[in-house]
């Protein structure tokens, strides 16, 4: 559960933050009377498939604002069934996504969107899974019904391999391949669902995938700047320290922005720039070395003069004159 999100940017209040107990419905009611003081006009929210209840789709709806939101394909709900079930050609659009529109009730819209290179990761990773499965149960026909039955009890502690399994009635374990087939079907496949009546497909796709970056950045306070864990007692201390990771994320994101570049790959160019401190006969200076092409690009885009050549020069001390002259 995320533990910070901005709020009250109106008001001027900053940052805030919750308990990591606190429920999503709870934050979306709440950030909604938040931004009445912003005085919009119509707001489209985007949320993943945690807020695809009917009541979070009412709340969201309330006051005329509309919603993209994801729907779990596997989740055996009639409308992902009805959605996949439906005929019809994909349009592509941006980053090698396909997208297609798909009726099913007046009052929603459902846009089934498909990557190819998605698609082919998922089968491989389940390849690898169904791979490791078939390891597991190699020779298992062999073995009493007791220790198969150990052996399925811990297959179903590994998840992967878990899924793929079945047992027959004789108590044999085999691989599910109706299951594989199945899932095979939803390779780089994801539902959305939207209730704006005038957003196009793509528009509606695009939107969604806008998340993938507001999750990334969740990834990067909890990774790169170490939002999490918070070692502190007192409650100023750990909004301060909210604050500051935020701040450093937004510094990663207009870093991003500037240099077209993620931020693993402009940390890596930058990486490239060192401080040497020489030490002779005359003294000690201190020397940057040369930029690289990819680090003065870098630099360059974010309007940052690269560093100079020598950053300090300390001369040898001198022998005091009554030494000298003996």
């Amino acid at each position: 559960m995320k533990t910070a999100v901005c709020r009250n940017v109106a008001k001027g209040n900053g940052i805030g933050s919750w308990p990591g107990n606190t429920t999503d419905s709870a934050l979306i009611r709440q950030a909604k009377a938040d931004l009445r003081d912003w005085t919009l006009a119509r707001v489209v929210w985007v949320g993943d498939r945690g807020f695809t209840s009917a009541a979070n789709r009412r709340d969201l709806r309330a006051g005329g604002h509309g919603y993209i939101l994801g729907e779990k394909l596997r989740s055996g709900s009639a409308d992902a069934q009805a959605a996949l079930a439906r005929p019809g050609r994909y349009q592509q659009v941006a980053d090698d996504l396909q997208v297609k529109e798909v009726k099913i009730r007046d009052d929603e819209r459902f846009i089934v969107c498909f990557n190819p290179d998605t698609a082919d990761r998922d089968a491989a990773l389940r390849q690898v899974m169904v791979d490791k499965l078939e390891q597991l149960i190699a020779g298992s026909d062999t073995l009493s019904p007791r220790k198969r039955a150990e052996l399925a009890g811990k297959i179903s502690m590994m998840p992967g391999p878990h899924r793929y399994l079945r047992q027959t009635p004789g108590g044999l374990l085999r691989v599910d391949k109706a299951t594989i087939a199945a899932e095979a079907k939803l390779d780089g496949k994801y539902l959305l669902r939207c209730s704006d009546p005038a957003m196009s497909a793509e528009d509606i796709a695009l939107g969604y995938k806008q998340l993938i970056q507001v999750e990334r950045g969740w990834r990067d306070l909890k990774t790169h700047l170490e939002l999490r864990p918070i070692y502190h007692r007192l409650e100023a201390r750990i909004r301060a320290h909210v604050l500051l990771c935020w701040l450093a994320l937004l510094l990663v994101r207009i870093i991003e922005t500037k240099t077209g570049a993620t931020w693993a790959t402009v940390r890596e160019d930058l990486h490239d720039l060192h401080v040497g401190v020489f030490t002779g006969p005359a003294g000690t200076f201190t020397q940057t070395s040369t930029p690289t092409p990819a680090a003065r690009a870098v630099l360059a885009a974010l309007d940052v003069n690269p560093p100079k050549k020598i950053l300090g020069l300390v001369p040898a001390a001198t022998e005091p004159a009554e030494q000298r002259t003996g």
